[in-house]
C-alpha cells in the first residue's frame, strides 16, 4: 500500500563527506541529530522557455539542490565539531575561529512518518551555516529554545541530488537506511527488458 499523508520529522542524521582525488565519493557512518522540530528546504533552480511558432516552443529547467533551514532542540557537539569546524580546547571549551576556512560538507538523512510506512530521504551534498545565538527568560512556564541550521543542499559533481524511499523500495535497503549513506543503483539491463 502506498502513503497517503506525510507528517512528523523524525531521524535526522548527519554522515561527514569525502571527494577522493579521483572524483570518488565516500561518506562517514550517519550520526544522529536529536531534537528535529521542522525542516523547510526549497528547491533551487531556473525554467527558461524557448518561443517559436508563437508558443513555448521549448523550456529547459535546471536543478540547483535545496536550500532553507533544519531546526532542532540543540546541535550536538559533535556536529559543531566535525562538520562547522569548531574547536575543543584543552578545557573542553567550544572555541569558534573566523581563521577556519569553510565547514565540512555532509550528507543529511531524514523521515517523515507516513499514514502506511515512514518516507526516508537522503541529500547528498548539505552545507550548513553557523546557527544564531539567541534565547528568553524563562517566564511561569519554561519555553525550550530552538536552534536553527541555515542548510544548502548542492549536486554533487556527477548530478546527484537526492534519493528517498518510494512504495516498492526493498526492506534491506529500508531497513538499512541510516546504517550507511543509501547510493543509487542502476537498472541492469534484465530489469530493463534487455534494453
Amino acid at each position: 500500500m502506498a502513503n497517503k499523508v506525510k507528517y512528523n520529522l523524525k531521524n535526522v542524521h548527519a554522515a561527514k563527506l569525502t571527494k577522493g582525488e579521483d572524483g570518488s565519493y565516500s561518506y562517514e557512518t550517519p550520526k544522529a541529530i536529536p531534537g528535529a522540530v521542522s525542516i523547510s528546504l526549497d528547491a533551487e533552480g531556473d525554467s527558461s522557455p524557448f518561443y517559436a511558432d508563437g508558443i513555448v516552443y521549448f523550456r529547459s529547467v535546471s536543478n540547483n539542490g535545496y536550500s532553507g533551514d533544519l531546526e532542532i532542540a540543540l546541535i550536538p557537539e559533535w556536529f559543531r565539531t566535525e562538520i562547522l569546524k569548531e574547536e575543543l580546547d584543552k578545557n573542553g571549551v567550544l572555541v569558534e575561529n573566523s581563521n577556519i576556512a569553510e565547514t565540512e560538507k555532509f550528507a543529511l538523512l531524514f523521515e517523515f512518518d507516513g499514514d502506511v510506512k515512514c518516507i526516508r530521504h537522503v541529500l547528498y551534498n548539505c552545507s550548513a551555516s553557523r546557527p544564531s545565538i539567541e534565547s528568553e527568560t524563562k517566564e511561569d512556564t519554561i519555553e525550550p529554545g530552538t536552534e536553527t541550521l541555515s542548510l544548502t543542499a548542492d549536486p554533487r559533481e556527477d548530478g546527484l541530488v537526492k534519493s528517498r524511499t518510494g512504495d516498492t523500495t526493498t526492506d534491506a535497503t529500508y531497513n538499512d537506511w541510516y546504517k550507511s549513506v543509501y547510493v543509487p543503483v542502476a537498472k541492469t539491463e534484465a530489469a530493463n527488458g534487455g534494453k
